[in-house]
């Protein structure tokens, strides 16, 4: 029988801890058996302090859960963490020295040298950094792993295989970001009506950073940046969710547009090889029609865990353009993390 470990999760109030709830609710390997979030939720129980906002009913095992404080000790073996940003690194932080393992979506320390930064499709190799941390934090009991931005994911997956068939030596996005990247409320309506937003503060930078340590090699305990120039510019639109990109690559090494298409649709990684349990049978899926990908028609590709491609085509200016789009709070958000903690299991990572 496959060992079931306990799960706390951070944030749970909010729209990616609904989706961690959504997403775990017939798991194999996780149950839920510790909810936390904000000073306002706790001690209610889970449907009182909650405003369930996705689609269908909140899942009826929560429903009388108590909602419990963001720190530590909670009843569990690892915790997902989508605490914001100006929080998450304390918190985190202290149920990692606590012992807990911590798979965070957080911003808060995914750009630290010793925490892995982690697509299990393109660099599960990443997770020797943890034998780093564990020396960097002496007596910490636990560790630290976390996901990408929800942008970043996509456009990492996206390079990929280009970068492993050919290299990258630049790369343009343009994003269209979906109002639920923003939380709820996010957006106000009388702002993104009839409107296009195009600031998101922090996400270029987040784009950039992270692209060259996900794509980078890992070598003598240290990361060395993938050596490409990243430029991002995003944008919010008003779509509910899936996030869209724009994008322009030069390559290293000359390609025709076929190899690059077949690069693209042929991509797997190890999720896939393993079978594990939340990996889509192709992480990319390729769209030859002239007007895919669209949000409302492929954001759901592989149950919310593919980038769907298309519109591949050569460029003026570099070499190869294409359009990716993924589902921001699954692929690019709670999937993502739980992809990593099955990642985490397969390497004998998670005991």
């Amino acid at each position: 029988m496959t060992k079931k470990f306990k799960v706390g999760i951070l944030g749970a109030t909010g729209m990616v801890g609904q989706r961690f709830i959504q997403l775990l609710e017939d798991h194999p390997q996780f149950e839920i058996t510790a909810l936390a979030a904000s000073d306002r939720s706790q001690g209610k129980s889970f449907e009182e302090a909650c405003t369930w906002r996705l689609a269908g009913e909140m899942p009826a095992f929560v429903k009388s859960m108590t909602v419990e404080a963001p720190q530590p000790p909670l009843h569990c073996d690892l915790i997902f963490s989508s605490l914001p940003g100006d929080i998450a690194r304390e918190s985190e932080g202290a149920f990692a020295h606590a012992g807990f393992p911590v798979i965070s979506n957080s911003s808060a320390f995914r750009m630290d040298s010793d925490v892995p930064l982690l697509i299990p499709e393109v660099n599960p190799e990443h997770i020797a950094l943890l034998a780093v941390q564990r020396k960097n934090y002496a007596g910490q009991q636990g560790y630290v792993v976390t996901n990408p931005n929800c942008s970043t994911i996509m456009l990492a997956l996206a390079l990929a295989p280009l970068q492993a068939k050919f290299g990258v030596s630049s790369v343009v996005a343009t994003t269209m970001q979906a109002l639920s990247g923003a939380g709820y409320p996010g957006v106000a309506s009388l702002a993104i009506n009839d409107n296009v937003l195009p600031f998101i503060d922090g996400e270029e930078e987040k784009i950039e950073q992270e692209t060259l340590k996900i794509l980078g090699r890992l070598h003598d305990d240290t990361i060395d940046k993938a050596a490409m120039n990243v430029s991002a510019q995003c944008n919010r639109v008003n779509v509910s969710d899936g996030h869209m990109a724009a994008v322009r690559v030069k390559l290293v090494k000359a390609a025709t547009i076929d190899e690059v298409r077949e690069a693209l649709a042929s991509f797997i990684g190890l999720p896939q090889e393993r079978r594990f349990h939340s990996a889509p049978e192709r992480p990319i899926i390729m769209r030859e029609e002239l007007d895919r990908p669209q949000p409302r028609l492929d954001r759901d590709a592989g149950k919310g865990m593919s980038v769907t491609i298309g519109r591949l085509q050569t460029d003026n200016v570099l070499d190869y353009r294409f359009v990716a789009l993924s589902h921001n709070t699954i692929r690019g958000a709670a999937g993502a993390a739980i992809l990593n903690a099955e990642l985490l299991v397969a390497t004998g990572t998670l005991t």
